[in-house]
């Protein structure tokens, strides 16, 4: 699996590929049916078989003051994007220049001068190039003039109701994991590099790794049953706080996973946290005895969740 410059001419051994193309956004199972698609065709014709994205997210250029919205990270979306079998991921920079290229002009000099494809698959309500100017019936008449085929895939409904990357969002800020984890195929995740923090949850007795919260989605603040994985492939189950941490000043957003069974220095690694369930908002307690108390609590059923 190898990371593409969509600002520069792919190699050569990856010209004449299937190109699925989208922003792919969380990769749920609408976005898996479209590289699936692709992938299942570059196997047939024996062609390399590439997941375009762009970055950041055009929402971020177009509305820079948008809060945090992003379910994946590029290089969560190169994990997913491989194990869905692409042999690479294509990444176009998304910036003015980007956003400012007619229909034609993305075709002509993306899909065609930058990625010399032979095959483009797309949802079927993917619209491109200046003022989303473009549609998939504008796609596939570019395409019979530039040599390349055009296929598209319909939505998937998931009870009767299309997935969508605003729906998964939806889910998590009504804190709703696992409804959410049906569409993704696998739990929300958000990874960062574990930072040292005040030790509360040392002098708690409850030690946590501290991630910031970066460009994720917001999910519903509380606490949660999580499941981490580390740098060297280890997966602990944990609890986790998530939010501002009312019960001390000043409020700080972080995601505080605590992991049961384990002792060891995270300080500086890079890990994943996935939310499993939601067990109950955030509160401020009246005293640390409490809080404590709350924490034991919250761990036990935590550890019972996660064991069913």
């Amino acid at each position: 699996m190898e990371r593409l410059d969509g600002g520069s001419a792919v190699p050569s051994r990856f010209r004449g590929a299937v190109v699925a193309l989208g922003n792919f956004d969380g990769f749920h199972l609408g976005h898996q049916a479209v590289a699936g698609r692709a992938v299942a065709r570059a196997r047939a014709e024996g062609r390399p078989a590439i997941v375009a994205t762009f970055d950041p997210h055009p929402m971020r250029l177009f509305n820079p003051d948008a809060p945090p919205f992003r379910l994946t990270s590029l290089d969560q979306r190169e994990r997913l994007f491989a194990a869905a079998g692409a042999d690479a991921m294509l990444v176009f920079p998304f910036d003015r220049t980007l956003a400012g290229l007619t229909a034609e002009a993305f075709a002509v000099e993306r899909l065609g001068t930058t990625v010399g494809a032979a095959a483009v698959v797309t949802g079927d309500d993917f619209t491109f190039g200046k003022g989303r100017s473009g549609n998939v019936q504008t796609l596939e008449a570019l395409g019979v003039r530039l040599g390349f085929a055009v296929e598209t895939v319909a939505p998937v409904s998931h009870h009767g109701e299309p997935v969508s990357s605003s729906r998964i969002r939806a889910l998590l800020q009504a804190a709703r994991p696992r409804d959410a984890a049906e569409l993704l195929t696998r739990p929300f995740a958000i990874e960062g590099t574990v930072e040292r923090g005040a030790q509360l949850g040392r002098e708690l007795g409850w030690p946590t790794a501290n991630l910031r919260l970066g460009k994720y989605l917001r999910p519903s603040y509380g606490i949660y049953a999580v499941r981490g994985r580390l740098g060297d492939g280890r997966v602990l189950d944990g609890v986790a706080s998530l939010g501002i941490r009312p019960s001390f000043e000043p409020p700080v957003e972080l995601l505080e996973p605590h992991f049961f069974d384990f002792s060891g220095d995270l300080y500086g690694q890079a890990i994943e946290v996935a939310l499993i369930e939601f067990l109950r908002p955030e509160a401020k307690f009246d005293s640390l005895e409490d809080l404590k108390g709350q924490i034991s609590a919250d761990a036990e059923r935590a550890r019972a969740i996660l064991a069913s």
